[in-house]
């Protein structure tokens, strides 16, 4: 008669997103903090070519990086992050036709 060595039995461990359910939280956060860090670098190199173009992505920076750290239950947040998308997406678009 052979025994099996203790620990878990034959069924199925425990999936990669059981292991710290906390962790997509904290990847999503990050994931917003980069974004606003980019739009801010795009924003410091454009300043070199053009100024009032440059701080208008400088100031997106903030906003994204609040988006960002809304609460996940807040009702209404998904609308909220849609609008801010239109409206960087419409002020990309006018410094872009207009330069």
């Amino acid at each position: 008669m052979t025994t099996s060595p203790p620990g878990p039995g034959p069924g199925p461990g425990p999936g990669p997103d059981d292991a710290d359910p906390g962790l997509a939280r904290i990847r999503t956060s990050l994931a917003w903090t980069r974004t606003a860090l980019s739009f801010a670098a795009v924003g410091a190199v454009t300043l070199k070519k053009d100024v009032i173009a440059g701080l208008l992505i400088i100031a997106v920076a903030p906003v994204i990086w609040r988006l960002g750290r809304l609460a996940h239950h807040r009702p209404g947040r998904l609308r909220l992050v849609t609008a801010t998308i239109v409206a960087v997406s419409l002020v990309a678009l006018a410094v872009a036709l207009t330069h």
